[in-house]
């Protein structure tokens, strides 16, 4: 089987959607749905679910994730600590709906969800990638596969020395290994 090289699953910068560190929540969130409004169907099989942030210098310097954008409607969630390490303590959903009413999440940010998504400013929320969470171009998609699952992300960036040119979606690398799967004489 042939290699696949990251450039050719990856999608380009310039199909994604991007805001400035400096736009508000509500921008970052329409930026997501223009972007999968132009998508190229026919090319992707899955919409984005992340919008890059870019800083004064037109750096990549994070990401929002569509949790990203909930959390940030309820400040609270703060409060909890790092959400990555708690979604993995095997709560009960007893728990949770107790911790729901106990700690009044939820009471007020969707009756305030429209001067909340004007207020926020991007850099208060977004995610800065950790070094693991790039490969290079060239990279082989063996590489790719490894990286994302032992990180458990959602995706990586793509870069072309030390420029961010792309982002690989883990729905798009699925497909691909569906798609080889299905050429397979099982």
């Amino acid at each position: 089987m042939k290699t696949i090289p990251i450039k050719d699953l990856m999608v380009p910068l310039e199909e994604y959607a991007t805001v400035s560190e400096e736009a508000t929540l509500f921008e970052a969130v329409a930026a997501l749905e223009k972007a999968q409004e132009r998508l190229d169907r026919d090319k992707y099989l899955y919409l984005h679910r992340a919008v890059l942030v870019y800083d004064k210098n037109n750096q990549i310097v994070g990401k929002i994730s569509q949790l990203d954008v909930l959390r940030a409607l309820e400040p609270k969630y703060d409060d909890l600590g790092d959400m990555g390490k708690l979604a993995h303590t095997g709560f009960s959903p007893q728990f949770l709906k107790t911790m729901l009413k106990q700690g009044a999440f939820w009471e007020t940010p969707l009756r305030d969800i429209c001067s909340k998504a004007g207020g926020f400013k991007v850099k208060t929320f977004m995610y800065t990638p950790t070094e693991g969470e790039y490969i290079h171009e060239d990279a082989s998609l063996d590489e790719a596969i490894h990286l994302l699952v032992m990180g458990h992300h959602q995706s990586l960036l793509v870069t072309r020395d030390k420029e961010i040119i792309g982002i690989l979606k883990l729905t798009d690398v699925f497909a691909e290994v569906f798609h080889i799967m299905k050429t397979c004489e099982v």
